[in-house]
């Protein structure tokens, strides 16, 4: 188990988050639950936004991320510990403000945003808008123009950088959906094209090179890439970044094949990119850019853990042997995309030895619905608590009512504290919004 001081084994024998017994949390809250440690969170987010402050003279924002996990309460904490968001849909961005999010701090992004969305960030005045296409660029003009506004964007580039991370979470690659490149001239083209747009305020670059990322000169390359190329703008366009933002990606653990990071480890990655930044500006005499970046999973992940009950146990002799929980590829769909390998403790027997090798499977009508695979355990029994670390991030996020399941609720815990930010499901929310022709009445 990574080392926090929120996250450890109790007097109890049982795993404690937040100073709550989880087996008191399961008790309380039902399972499956997710459960969100507050003091990691603010923790994560002052770890970076101090690093910007000392060592870039707090000219920059840290950026939460909300596809990470996206509610009113996580807005509310990062609009306490001052710093920005950005959103990837209508959807979180009405969260945000809603939970009363200062709309001058977010940023929107996303590949093909739709003319509703597009036209919801303009009423709430959104920031910054981070445009990825011709097609979005021309909406936005155009709506700016009707509503006699000028908007602020940044472009989204590709510098061709490939972190070594999961395929399907890489961004920054040649022939990735997002952005343009800078290797074939269409990122150059794109900047001019905005550049004629009267009403698109272009303040500068976007960069995201991918997720769960570990090596620092991954993000040192794609900094320096991204500044030869402004460099190289500015003197054939005369146009000089005032922003450069360079995405997140920072990785977090998992299980034991992964660093064991502190809040500290990861101030340092940012520390690491700080540097290169600073340099290159110097080299090419550059005006500071305003930094951001967007850590999401990085702040988030760790802070979440997810509670289940064990039911079934089936042992295929010689072959395998499933412990099937209460919850399932509904809730954490990550297994099934990304075969993610977690860390998986009996919650309520946290100091016994492991003794097997089991898989966790899920309660959904499909073979593939499983949480963890080739995991050691004690023992497992009907009733006991299982525990799934590293969950906060694009787990409730991605969850879905597959097979007409509930999405679980989520509770902040803090200092022997917890709260609900958001309530269990029902059955009567499964079929809200069914509609049944009077042709089938």
């Amino acid at each position: 188990m990574n080392e926090r001081t929120t996250l450890k084994i109790n007097e109890n024998g049982h795993l404690e988050i937040g100073g709550m017994d989880t087996v008191d949390i399961a008790k309380k809250f039902g399972t499956p639950v997710y459960v969100f440690d507050e003091a990691h969170l603010r923790n994560m987010m002052r770890a970076y936004q101090d690093v910007i402050d000392s060592d870039y003279d707090g000219f920059g924002l840290v950026l939460y991320a909300s596809k990470a996990f996206s509610c009113k309460a996580v807005y509310s904490i990062a609009n306490q510990e001052n710093i920005g968001v950005d959103v990837v849909s209508g959807g979180e961005l009405y969260t945000a403000v809603k939970a009363g999010f200062p709309t001058d701090k977010i940023y929107m992004h996303g590949n093909n945003k739709l003319l509703s969305e597009l036209e919801l960030a303009l009423n709430c005045k959104v920031g910054t808008i981070v445009v990825d296409s011709y097609h979005e660029a021309d909406i936005l003009d155009k709506l700016c123009k009707e509503r006699n506004l000028k908007q602020n964007v940044l472009v989204r580039i590709n510098p061709g950088v490939e972190a070594h991370t999961h395929a399907f979470i890489q961004t920054a690659r040649t022939d990735s959906k997002f952005g343009f490149s800078v290797s074939d001239g269409s990122a150059e083209d794109m900047i001019r094209y905005l550049l004629s747009k009267k009403n698109l305020v272009l303040e500068g670059y976007h960069c995201h090179i991918g997720s769960q990322i570990f090596e620092k000169q991954s993000f040192v390359l794609a900094a320096k890439k991204v500044l030869d190329f402004a460099f190289k703008i500015k003197n054939k366009l005369g146009f000089e970044l005032k922003k450069l933002n360079m995405g997140g990606g920072f990785g977090i653990w998992y299980n034991d094949e992964d660093p064991k990071l502190k809040p500290e480890d990861h101030a340092d990655y940012l520390k690491t990119l700080i540097s290169a930044i600073k340099t290159k500006v110097k080299e090419y005499k550059l005006n500071k850019p305003y930094l951001l970046i967007e850590p999401g999973r990085s702040i988030v992940g760790e802070a979440g853990i997810t509670l289940y009950t064990v039911g079934a146990v089936k042992d295929i002799a010689g072959i395998k042997k499933y412990v099937a929980v209460d919850g399932g590829m509904f809730e954490n769909p990550r297994y099934a995309l990304y075969q993610s390998k977690y860390t998986v403790i009996l919650a309520n027997r946290a100091t016994e030895e492991c003794t097997e090798m089991v898989s966790v499977a899920g309660k959904c009508c499909e073979s593939g619905d499983l949480i963890a695979v080739d995991v050691p355990l004690p023992k497992a029994e009907s009733g006991d608590i299982m525990a799934v670390l590293s969950t906060g991030a694009y787990n409730y996020s991605m969850a879905s009512n597959y097979n007409r399941n509930f999405i679980p609720p989520a509770i902040l815990v803090e200092n022997g504290k917890a709260d609900y930010i958001i309530k269990p499901q029902t059955f009567e929310d499964i079929v809200r919004n069914d509609a049944t022709p009077d042709r089938l009445k």
